[in-house]
């Protein structure tokens, strides 16, 4: 009997740009940075921009869930800031702004400030799957509420002096490891299991490609519509401390447009904005792109002003190429 021949699936440029286009894109800018400025490829640059990338890429981490149920956050950034300063008064040796009987432990104080984002995830989802209100209604309410209580609950004013404990989450390292890139690496690596491995995973997936399809199999869509947004709270609230503990004061503007960065890196990564595509690597390696770029542009000495340009760009890109997929399918 003669065996047939195999047919294996030709590797046409344009298949190997759809499949691995953004990291193709990204080697393709490091290696643009690295002949243009010697200074890019050196250690130290390379944890600044991991650095710098960690709490973009928590924020994107969680945005990923929401964009992949069809709905969008743009809380993120205000939650991340509530967090921060709740967090901070209670790790803080500050005489004016800490809570009556501080400084507490630090461990006490994450989980405070972990709570705090969960919280305002929760209400969020819960308007969302309960009440069926549109995500970018609700989201823009939270963002401008969320903002509303840090100031409350600052007085308008930052929380300085915070505990050594506390600020080695952003300071911090481990085999000479900055601890925010361990926690990046940490919630990806979280994220991508959940999402590939487990149950629960396939059910966000499916939820975003077909709502109705869903609910008739079964599915508890409304309790997966609402978990995603206190993940993203969760995950807001960890990149509002790390962005505190860094800075070594929490403030009360802090996380201003952050949403806006994270949407990119989600976007970019190739994620759906129509729900049920994508991946959480996708998002990663989105928001070392924007890390990379804003760093190169840095290091070049380039406006800031043309960083947000370049990035808008990049946005509505992401977006036609999205739209043109769907199309064809």
């Amino acid at each position: 009997m003669q065996r047939k021949p195999t047919t294996a699936t030709p590797w046409t440029a344009g298949l190997l740009v759809q499949r691995y286009g953004i990291f193709i894109a990204l080697l393709l800018l490091c290696f643009a940075l690295a002949v243009m400025n010697e200074n890019f490829l050196s250690t130290r640059n390379i944890l600044n921009v991991l650095r710098q990338t960690s709490i973009n890429g928590i924020l994107a981490i969680g945005m990923t869930f929401v964009i992949l149920t069809r709905g969008i956050d743009l809380s993120v950034g205000s939650v991340a800031a509530f967090a921060g300063v709740v967090a901070a008064s209670l790790a803080t040796t500050s005489a004016t702004g800490t809570i009556a009987g501080g400084p507490y432990p630090a461990v006490l104080a994450i989980m405070v400030g972990l709570a705090a984002g969960m919280a305002c995830g929760s209400l969020s989802g819960v308007i969302v799957a309960r009440f069926s209100v549109p995500s970018f209604v609700v989201t823009l309410g939270m963002l401008s509420a969320a903002r509303g209580l840090t100031l409350l609950y600052s007085g308008g004013r930052p929380i300085p002096a915070l505990t050594e404990d506390f600020r080695w989450i952003g300071t911090g390292s481990i085999w000479g490891i900055p601890v925010p890139i361990l926690l990046l690496i940490g919630t990806f690596a979280v994220a991508h299991f959940v999402l590939t491995q487990t149950r629960y995973g396939r059910h966000v997936y499916a939820v975003g490609g077909n709502p109705h399809a869903a609910k008739v199999s079964g599915l508890p869509v409304h309790k997966i519509r609402f978990s995603v947004y206190v993940i993203s709270g969760a995950l807001a609230a960890l990149a509002g401390m790390l962005l505190a503990a860094r800075t070594g004061s929490a403030l009360p503007q802090a996380g201003i447009a952050y949403e806006l960065d994270a949407i990119a890196a989600v976007v970019i990564g190739g994620t759906s904005l129509a729900g049920g595509v994508g991946r959480v690597t996708g998002t990663l390696i989105g928001a070392l792109l924007i890390g990379v770029m804003n760093n190169g542009l840095d290091l070049m000495g380039v406006e800031s002003y043309y960083q947000q340009v370049i990035k808008g760009i990049l946005i509505v890109a992401a977006v036609m190429l999205d739209q043109s997929k769907n199309k064809q399918d």
